[in-house]
C-alpha cells in the first residue's frame, strides 16, 4: 500500500506514510479513508513521512486538485518529511498553491524528521 495512515488521539496527530511511487490515485485514496474513519478529526495536525517514496507520479494540474481539497482544518498544522529532491519540489509547489487560495494554510515542508516534529511542538520522544 503506498499510502497508510495512523491516528494519535492522545497526541491530536494523524501520521501518514507513503512508499514507492505515489500517484494521485493515492492520494484521493488516502484522503477518502481519512474522511470516512470515524477516528478521523479535522482539526488534528498531521505528519506526512514520504522519506521512501522513490518517485510522486502526479501532473501539475492533479497537483493543484490535491492542494484544493484540504481535508483537514485552517488551523491544522501540516508537516511534510520528503527525502527526494522531486517529491519534497512537488510538495513546495502544492504548498505554495494551497496557501494561494487559503490565507491561513499552515504547511511545512521539511528533510529532517526532528525539524519536522518540533515544527508540530511534538516532543521527539512521542
Amino acid at each position: 500500500m503506498p499510502a497508510r495512515y495512523d491516528i494519535d488521539k492522545g497526541l491530536r496527530l494523524i501520521v501518514t506514510t507513503g512508499e514507492g511511487i505515489l500517484t494521485f490515485a493515492d492520494i484521493k485514496a488516502h484522503q477518502e479513508g481519512l474522511l470516512a474513519d470515524r477516528d478521523f478529526d479535522p482539526g488534528f495536525n498531521q505528519l506526512i513521512d514520504l522519506t521512501t517514496v522513490t518517485e510522486l507520479s502526479l501532473s501539475i494540474e492533479e497537483a493543484k486538485t490535491i492542494a484544493r481539497r484540504s481535508v483537514l482544518s485552517a488551523t491544522s498544522r501540516r508537516a511534510v518529511i520528503a527525502n527526494e529532491k522531486s517529491v519534497y519540489g512537488m510538495f513546495r509547489l502544492m504548498q505554495a498553491y494551497h496557501e494561494g487560495i487559503k490565507s491561513a494554510s499552515r504547511i511545512g515542508i521539511f528533510y529532517e524528521r526532528n525539524e519536522a516534529l518540533r515544527w508540530l511542538d511534538i516532543e521527539k520522544n512521542s
